[in-house]
């Protein structure tokens, strides 16, 4: 059974704590490091060898595929965390140059919207799957994801386009380099007719990012989940409520792992430096390490009993969670209910 937890999927907390050059105390600081380094090399490892699993020891099937991209998305973004994370550790001095710090940033935005768009075709997949067998069993193949894959990393790498584009270092005259978004497109930036324009600029690329990384995809979950279970419990189809914690678990953790993250970008557009701020820094900081890091484990713990967790094999917990259940039997009841 799968469960759809959210994308910073990938870890934006290293954006998020890059992004924050006043936050004051230097112990919150030397935690959100350790925290960021520590779940860094736990997602690495999780996420690689999940990696590894479904490449090289399952069968290739559109769940397979779609979940592969979608831990891939995961792991791109802890990788790069380490680099960010050492900038935040030197007091936000970047040392890798101007065509590392628009390369780095862009690769983690496109991993944002990439891990939403993939938890959406999930549950896309998921609802055409049940509610619609007969389509699913004509057109539902392997070549079919491969073609919803490629037109998620290409609308992913164009929406991160702008952050290639409007992120700069500059020296703060103060011995450090920073890395941040400018948007700058004149020369002349400095005139006030620049400085609102650079605004709107900021504005704009963050509604965006908000209404397609988030609001979109929370509403799509949340839609074809929603239809899933009142078809399900509707005609009984349900032998436990596994289906329904991992629906359930899908919907409140895309929103309660990106929430903090938008709420806390929003805030600073309004130049907002009070311990509010602070405060949902550091719960942003713990979603998102988690959604990157320790959902893939969710996905193949949720609703199982534990003391048969550990009693299977990794290969068997993967095959558990993303074996396709595609009997006749099962086609033919839904096919037969199915009206919508």
């Amino acid at each position: 059974m799968d469960l759809i937890n959210s994308s910073d999927y990938q870890v934006t907390v290293s954006t998020l704590a890059r992004n924050s050059t006043h936050f004051p105390a230097p112990a919150s600081k030397i935690i959100v490091v350790v925290f960021l380094f520590t779940t860094s090399i736990i997602g690495v490892i999780s996420n690689g060898l999940y990696l590894w699993v479904l490449k090289f020891k399952m069968k290739r099937t559109v769940n397979t595929l779609l979940y592969f991209h979608l831990i891939l998305s995961y792991f791109i973004s802890t990788s790069i965390v380490p680099f960010i994370t050492t900038s935040y550790l030197q007091d936000n001095h970047w040392s890798l140059g101007t065509v590392m710090c628009k390369v780095l940033n862009s690769i983690l935005y496109m991993g944002i919207f990439a891990s939403s768009f993939f938890l959406s075709a999930i549950s896309v997949d998921r609802y055409l799957f049940t509610l619609h067998p007969v389509w699913s069993q004509l057109h539902r193949t392997p070549r079919w994801a491969s073609s919803i894959i490629l037109g998620i990393w290409i609308s992913a790498t164009v929406l991160s386009t702008p952050y290639l584009v409007f992120r700069e270092t500059y020296d703060d005259h103060e011995g450090r380099v920073i890395c941040e978004h400018s948007y700058a497109v004149s020369t002349t930036w400095e005139s006030k007719k620049m400085q609102t324009f650079k605004k709107w600029i900021h504005v704009a690329c963050f509604t965006s990012r908000f209404l397609l990384g988030f609001l979109l995809p929370f509403l799509i979950i949340t839609f074809c989940y929603g239809r899933i279970a009142n078809k399900m419990k509707k005609r009984s189809l349900f032998k436990s409520n596994k289906p329904f914690k991992v629906m359930m678990t899908a919907i409140i953790s895309f929103f309660v792992c990106w929430m903090p993250y938008y709420v806390y970008r929003g805030l600073l557009l309004t130049k907002n430096q009070s311990l509010l701020l602070q405060l949902i820094l550091l719960l942003a900081v713990i979603t998102t390490s988690f959604n990157a890091v320790f959902s893939p484990i969710l996905y193949l713990f949720i609703g199982e009993n534990f003391k048969k967790v550990f009693k299977k094999s990794i290969l068997a917990l993967f095959e558990s969670t993303f074996s396709e259940d595609s009997s006749p039997e099962r086609t033919q009841n839904l096919s037969s209910e199915t009206s919508i």
